[in-house]
């Protein structure tokens, strides 16, 4: 990966437009909870894809809002959700989605054997049988982009139509956001343990 192509922007830089879509950010329900990765950096500047999102206040807006509900706002469990976030991080190989996610979901209680095997992604069978059934969902949508009859049937019986919607929502979105970190050559932070790092906003809830 080359260099990152879009400078990050300090807060003292911000149009209005762009402190208000800064503010639902860093001050919306990302940055509450345990400090497990970091949201910005040092200088206040918005880490991961946040800050491309600050080009376009309008779009950015909408795209943030919308990760805040697939975050926040659906019915599936914590441990569903991370394990979907972390097979589409290896998916699209998003450096930034692993660094923030692998710390999300030991926090969830995915284990660390089960972290390393959503590195590869056939490597994970999980025992229980919704997560196995919203893996097997997930894994269809980034192998293929859909699912086909057999499969629509067997996660319908086990998860119902609600769970397939979210579960592709954040497939979608997730992958919205490693194109858009993949486009703009955005990297992880530099490690610096588990907490957020001097000066940084820690958040919980990723992107």
């Amino acid at each position: 990966m080359s260099g990152p192509r879009v400078r990050a922007l300090r807060p003292s830089e911000l149009t209005a437009d762009q402190a208000a879509v800064y503010a639902s950010i860093a001050g919306g329900p990302r940055a509450s909870g345990p400090k497990l990765f970091e949201l910005t950096d040092p200088d206040g500047r918005l880490n991961g894809p946040f800050n491309a999102m600050l080009l376009s206040p309008t779009v950015g807006d909408a795209l943030q809002a919308l990760g805040a509900a697939v975050r926040y706002g659906t019915s599936l469990s914590d441990r569903v959700r991370e394990m979907a976030i972390l097979a589409v991080a290896t998916s699209w190989d998003s450096e930034f989605e692993r660094y923030a996610h692998e710390a999300v979901g030991r926090a969830a209680g995915l284990s660390e054997e089960e972290i390393v095997a959503l590195r590869d992604l056939p490597a994970l069978t999980p025992t229980d049988v919704r997560e196995a059934a919203a893996l097997d969902v997930v894994r269809a949508l980034l192998e293929r982009s859909d699912l086909d009859d057999a499969e629509w049937d067997a996660a319908n019986a086990v998860l119902g139509q609600d769970e397939i919607f979210e579960l592709t929502a954040l497939v979608g979105y997730y992958a919205t956001l490693a194109l858009l970190m993949r486009t703009h050559r955005v990297p992880a932070p530099p490690a610096s343990g588990a907490g957020g790092g001097a000066g940084g906003i820690g958040g919980s809830g990723a992107e």
